[in-house]
């Protein structure tokens, strides 16, 4: 699935929720089921700066595309953190970088996230892009 169409997945998941608290137990269920990163990348140069809770975010580049696992000493950012891998894990580093993020917005995400919580969010895309840039650089040398 392209990018696009898996935030169009989201979207469509979350308009069917009827109010905010279902949507924060799903995006803390999308959490729960995260993928258990390995605790070798659970280091100080995985540390996602600029979120409250820490966020371990590691990269591997596989046949043209990033694979991204994550961690989070936090339940509802874990979810938030779930989602975005849903979003660009398994996709090649050029569409990464161009990829806008406007289901953020469209499900009401950041809106209903503390300023804290916001801030991180920003953070956690800004890093997965950074990896792509540097992923898209590393296979056009």
């Amino acid at each position: 699935m392209t990018i696009k169409e898996i935030q169009e997945e989201i979207i469509d998941e979350f308009s069917m929720f009827d109010d905010w608290m279902e949507r924060y137990e799903y995006i803390i269920d999308l959490g729960k089921s995260l993928p258990l990163i390995d605790e070798l990348h659970k280091v100080d140069d995985n540390l996602i700066k600029g979120c409250q809770s820490k966020v371990w975010l590691h990269s591997e580049v596989n046949d043209d595309t990033i694979k991204y696992t994550a961690d989070s000493d936090a339940i509802l950012t874990k979810g938030i953190v779930a989602l975005l891998l849903r979003v660009f894990s398994g996709q090649n580093p050029k569409d990464i970088v161009e990829a806008d993020t406007t289901f953020i917005d469209e499900i009401g995400l950041k809106e209903h996230l503390s300023p804290t919580r916001a801030n991180g969010l920003v953070s956690m895309v800004k890093q997965i892009k950074l990896y792509a840039i540097a992923q898209q650089a590393n296979l056009n040398s």
